[in-house]
């Protein structure tokens, strides 16, 4: 049994399943918002906080391991659960798609901007390596997270601060397409970009018995971690977009190594890159952990197939993971034809809708659970956590809607064929 790990470690885990390619590629498609997109990352982090807590409260009273599926067992029953628990795992895998491509997106520099012929080789490549990677088991997960974060944290307050220094307001351009919308479609299609960002704040509820008190320690690095995810993003986001006009910004490969290019001369923007990519990969390596161990814990609770319990020699669940890993594969090779910048923006759409369900979901189950209390603050925080969600999926695209359906959608034929009750 590995030794529990702490605050600091929860915390890094944090931040770090927050922090990943968002924060370097996001810029590329929020580029068209303009100035709206400022305003989204303050709509964006508050509904962030606000979920932050109701995840907060729900793992104080329901310290399990599982993450959202077990909250919503305990509302709403165990079939409810398997279709949350379901579209929570397979939109997992899909998001670690777009990061996968993000953070070969960062490599360019390195190949002189001439990437694309190796592209979906390259993806794979990193794929295949991370897959490997959790295959040898999470017992140090935690301290390196902890290293990676001061990593993260150094990096990403030093080049903020020095791309203040020429700030241009006038390099916020919103794009004729986006002017054609109304403003709370404008606002809530940022708002869903920026969000995306934040997916991932409730991760360590999936591990909460290899924590050190956990109805307590995970409460406090989710709310805290959040808050500070935030403040890095809307920093990062501000220097970036007031440094870069709009219409440059929006056909950037890279845009943290084009913020370098103008800030210092020579070569020092292939360092970013790098850093960019390791970054990158630190939270792929995060979410590759957390699809096995959802999958686990559904495979425990009888909520899916047996063989997703497996472990190897190292402790790892190797069949959650290498199934994780060839549905990344095929989504990998059926969207390498698209124009770059759409297509991490079609997955970032589709894949925060899906989670949007889950947090939805999980909303309904706090207020549930928490409707007996009596306490006007916690009802407070739950119903405008479930007004942020409806507001985001009412202003999305119907076919963006239609597309993320399919996740609970497709977990159809295992309910049918493979769920069992779990026994008492």
């Amino acid at each position: 049994m590995p030794n529990k790990i702490g605050f600091l470690a929860i915390f890094a885990l944090v931040i770090s399943s927050q922090i990943g390619s968002g924060i370097f590629m996001l810029p590329i498609s929020l580029a068209p918002y303009g100035t709206y997109s400022l305003i989204s990352w303050a709509v964006s982090g508050l509904g962030a906080i606000l979920l932050a807590l109701v995840f907060a409260l729900l793992c104080a009273k329901f310290p399990e391991t599982g993450g959202p599926h077990v909250y919503v067992k305990h509302a709403f029953g165990p079939t409810a659960a398997f279709f949350v628990g379901w579209t929570y795992w397979a939109s997992s895998w899909v998001s670690s798609t777009a990061v996968i491509v993000a953070s070969i997106g960062y490599l360019a520099p390195l190949f002189h901007n001439n990437i694309q012929n190796t592209r979906l080789f390259l993806e794979i490549a990193l794929t295949l390596a991370i897959m490997l990677t959790n295959l040898r088991g999470i017992t140090t997960v935690g301290h390196v997270e902890l290293l990676l974060m001061i990593v993260k944290i150094t990096v990403l307050f030093a080049v903020p601060i020095a791309a203040l220094l020429l700030f241009d307001r006038n390099n916020f351009v919103v794009s004729e397409e986006i002017s054609n919308l109304t403003i709370s479609q404008a606002f809530a299609r940022s708002t869903l970009l920026t969000l995306w960002c934040f997916i991932g704040l409730e991760i360590v509820t999936a591990s909460a018995g290899s924590v050190e008190n956990p109805s307590k320690t995970i409460p406090r690095a989710i709310v805290f971690g959040t808050v500070f995810v935030a403040i890095i993003y809307f920093i990062n986001s501000l220097a970036i977009m007031g440094l870069i006009n709009g219409n440059h910004l929006a056909n950037s490969k890279a845009p943290y190594a084009d913020v370098i290019k103008i800030i210092l001369p020579g070569n020092w923007y292939l360092i970013i890159s790098i850093v960019a990519f390791i970054v990158s990969v630190s939270s792929l390596n995060a979410w590759f952990l957390a699809d096995g161990q959802v999958a686990l814990g559904l495979a425990k609770d009888k909520l899916m197939p047996q063989f997703f319990a497996k472990r190897n020699k190292y402790g790892a669940p190797f069949c959650g993971i290498i199934i994780n890993t060839l549905g990344i594969l095929a989504l990998l090779v059926l969207i390498s034809s698209k124009n770059f910048a759409k297509q991490v923006t079609s997955i970032i759409d589709v894949s925060v809708v899906s989670f949007l369900f889950v947090y939805l979901t999980c909303c309904l189950a706090f207020l549930k659970v928490i409707i007996q209390e009596k306490n006007y603050y916690k009802f407070l925080i739950g119903g405008v956590a479930v007004l942020f969600c409806c507001w985001i999926i009412y202003e999305t695209p119907i076919n963006t809607l239609l597309i993320a359906s399919l996740f609970p959608l497709s977990g159809t034929p295992t309910y049918l064929l493979w769920y069992r009750k779990p026994t008492k």
